[in-house]
């Protein structure tokens, strides 16, 4: 018989004041935080999609089996996004070509994103709430018992999305836009990233991936929003998730990365927690990754904030948080800067100033 502390919490309500429901009512617990098995579900779901070529329950990371689990098509793949990304953009150029709008693919493309992103963070949250109550938040990080077979098949399928994202990139090549070096390379790395996290078997992964998710159903949420003409409130806020995302993933990215260099190199001579699981391979090109993403980030603070150029005086008076800051950065030109803006202060030029501008720009 089951004592009161192990009885399971997961009970289903089948009747309310007496009156008997046609079907039970899922109740949360710490072992189903959603009331019910949702992965269980979602293997149902798409293994029925897929005519049982996938089955998420009984996926395992074995290079060679499924797509992109062996070095040469992900660096194959990769090569190709910049190839595309780079000569796209230089052919576009030479030809003079028009930009396309696309506004109706690109909303199909965002609401898919926030879609599968959801999906991916919500099944993810199912598997770590049991895991962080039962064990504690070091164990999910750092113990080999954290890589279960649920997490590393929703580790995979996030690690497919991040080649999807890339299309993000190719949209605003087509679309005339451009471009910032941390935008293109993001992309590349990030996908990097997820692949040797896979074959080093980093426990850890799921603090970068799940705030990465969670960013990400607001962010394509809000692209999806803005494409179709509607203004939110919220905006602002997308980038301060983006900044909460990115100082998170550091402090537990390196703890995780000081656990293991003193357990493996010193373990005599600092304190630590214990060892985290994981190959050196993945720890040091983790780590190295996400500072680079740090470096980028201080590197457009310092370039927009110290220097006394026009263009950062321009940037500094943009409302709207550092998103609509980064891509005010990017959209001014030189010829935008001398044509709209005062070079001492940053402030727009009057329209009929403007309009005397232009008209001069075209007489030269």
């Amino acid at each position: 018989m089951a004592t009161p502390e192990s009885a399971p919490l997961d009970l289903n309500i089948s009747a309310i004041n007496g009156f008997e429901l046609p079907f039970p009512i899922p109740t949360p617990s710490w072992d189903h935080p959603f009331g019910f098995n949702l992965f269980q579900h979602f293997d149902f779901i798409v293994s029925k999609l897929t005519n049982s070529n996938f089955v998420p329950s009984k996926f395992e990371f074995v290079p060679g089996e499924y797509p992109l689990t062996t070095p040469i098509p992900v660096f194959a793949l990769i090569a190709l996004y910049y190839t595309l990304v780079f000569g796209g953009r230089a052919i576009l150029r030479a030809t003079n070509a028009k930009p396309l709008i696309l506004n109706g693919p690109f909303q199909i493309h965002n609401a898919i994103l926030t879609s599968v992103s959801f999906v991916l963070v919500v099944l993810m949250a199912e598997q770590l709430i049991p895991m962080i109550y039962h064990h504690g938040l070091f164990y999910a990080i750092c113990d080999h018992g954290a890589w279960t077979q649920e997490m590393v098949t929703l580790y995979y399928l996030n690690y497919l999305v991040k080649f999807v994202e890339f299309i993000d990139t190719l949209f605003l090549v087509v679309k005339g836009k451009k471009l910032t070096f941390l935008h293109t390379y993001h992309h590349g790395a990030t996908a990097l990233l997820c692949y040797t996290q896979l074959i080093g078997l980093t426990s850890i992964s799921w603090v970068p991936i799940t705030l990465n998710l969670s960013v990400h159903v607001v962010m394509y949420f809000y692209y999806f929003l803005a494409a179709r003409g509607i203004h939110v409130w919220w905006k602002e806020w997308v980038t301060r998730f983006q900044i909460l995302q990115f100082i998170l993933d550091l402090g537990f990215i390196y703890f995780a990365t000081y656990q293991k260099v003193v357990h493996d190199y010193c373990p005599d001579l600092l304190p630590y927690c214990g060892n985290c699981a994981g190959t050196s391979l993945a720890t040091i090109s983790g780590c190295a990754i996400i500072s680079s993403y740090l470096v980028l980030f201080i590197a457009f603070y310092i370039e927009v904030y110290t220097k006394k150029s026009k263009k950062a005086k321009v940037v500094k008076r943009v409302r709207g948080g550092v998103a609509a800051k980064v891509n005010e950065y990017v959209l001014l030109d030189k010829k935008t800067l001398q044509q709209n803006y005062d070079s001492n202060t940053g402030s727009p030029l009057p329209e009929p100033r403007r309009g005397n501008l232009r008209e001069r720009s075209r007489k030269d």
